[in-house]
């Protein structure tokens, strides 16, 4: 199929396998089905429509970070009860959107923006606006640097202390309910103790506020990007949890765990180049379609679609684009590689093109779902034409 798709499509091409993405969501809601909880589908991880579609006709809801992914969530069919509103700085702009809409929960992280959510509800007749404030529980996850954001350096939640001081003071929010608090450590979350640690923070913090019936739990759960890779299990993760929860409305904002094993990048061999004793596999795939490796430095399994019958070298395959760090697999065994080869890029569902670029005048790729034997197009690759239609009129 992949082969069929690369010939009709071109590379590179993203494609989601959605009966995968329905799996994924019945494992965490089988995991987690002590604790009911009301999962919201983080979108940040990947917001197309027929993703966003296919997951909420599983009863999950939306975790949306912005004006943007709202409007999303809503034109895939969401309704705005299903809708969390997350993100470190909301505009007035957005916050009087999601108001507008009627979404079900803010996650609240700066005072500053209890007040822009005061004044805009009691402007547009609001009341009772569900509050959930994040609190930075000051607790290092176990995982990469750059999505670790539980630490008291990050810029995430509120300090215990700040959480006080605004429920200590909720009168002076009439228009508003404060009702949860959210906790989120970071992604691809390698330590059940950890996590355990930052949930117990916010339900003792709870304790002392009859009003707080939820707790946000956050997202997080990891996915193999490895084979050998020795991960916590996601019914671990609820069993550990379960007692700390009893007796409050849990929810939880999966979005890695969902879809990242369920989509791969296609891509074409351009050339293949020795130099300083390495050989180099350059593909028509790039940091601009797939940036984690040069960000995170990711790895991603990259699986050649050629006879394996081919003697191994290694290799390290790269993207065309005018960066050292464009590099999507440092030295691989793989099979010797020759221009037209076709390589999938695996586990690349999540974080892949919600994060593409249009960096040294690259048109976006084309999306394509999967499902029970067949494929569509759900985004058409951009053109040139396409880079240039928000600027040529105005041209002078």
């Amino acid at each position: 199929m992949y082969q069929e798709i690369c010939n009709q499509v071109g590379t590179p091409t993203y494609v989601y396998d959605l009966e995968r993405i329905r799996q994924n969501i019945d494992r965490i809601q089988t995991a987690f089905r002590e604790l009911s909880p009301h999962i919201h589908y983080s979108a940040k991880a990947n917001a197309n429509l027929t993703v966003l579609k296919a997951i909420l006709a599983c009863g999950v809801g939306i975790d949306a970070v912005s004006g943007g992914e709202i409007y999303r969530a809503l034109q895939a069919g969401a309704s705005p009860q299903q809708i969390v509103f997350a993100g470190v700085g909301k505009t007035p702009h957005e916050i009087q959107f999601a108001l507008e809409q009627g979404i079900a929960w803010f996650n609240v992280e700066n005072i500053e923006e209890l007040s822009h959510i005061q004044h805009l509800a009691t402007q547009l007749g609001r009341d009772k606006v569900q509050i959930a404030l994040r609190l930075n529980p000051d607790v290092t996850a176990d995982t990469h640097p750059h999505i670790a954001t539980g630490h008291g350096e990050a810029k995430f939640g509120l300090t215990q202390q700040v959480v006080r001081q605004v429920l200590d003071e909720q009168v002076r929010y009439p228009a508003l309910n404060f009702r949860g608090l959210h906790v989120h450590i970071g992604s691809q979350l390698h330590d059940i103790q950890a996590t355990c640690q930052a949930i117990q923070k916010a339900v003792d913090l709870a304790k002392d506020y009859p009003n707080i019936d939820t707790i946000n739990i956050g997202g997080g759960l990891p996915v193999a990007y490895q084979p050998d890779e020795n991960l916590p299990q996601y019914v671990d993760f609820a069993h550990a949890l379960k007692p700390i929860l009893q007796g409050y409305q849990v929810l939880i904002e999966p979005g890695r765990s969902i879809v990242a094993d369920a989509g791969v990048l296609l891509a074409r061999v351009l050339y293949i180049k020795q130099q300083a004793g390495k050989t180099f596999v350059i593909t028509d795939a790039s940091m601009t379609e797939l940036i984690r490796p040069a960000l995170y430095d990711a790895y991603h399994a990259v699986l050649p679609l050629v006879d394996k019958a081919r003697s191994s070298q290694l290799v390290t395959v790269t993207g065309p684009v005018c960066e050292t760090t464009d590099i999507l697999a440092k030295d691989r065994l793989l099979p010797m590689m020759q221009p037209g080869d076709l390589v999938v890029i695996q586990t690349a569902g999540a974080y892949g093109m919600v994060m593409a670029s249009h960096y040294n005048a690259r048109p976006r790729p084309a999306e394509v779902a999967v499902e029970k034997g067949h494929w569509w197009v759900i985004r058409r690759r951009e053109t040139w034409q396409d880079l240039l239609a928000d600027e040529a009129n105005y041209l002078k």
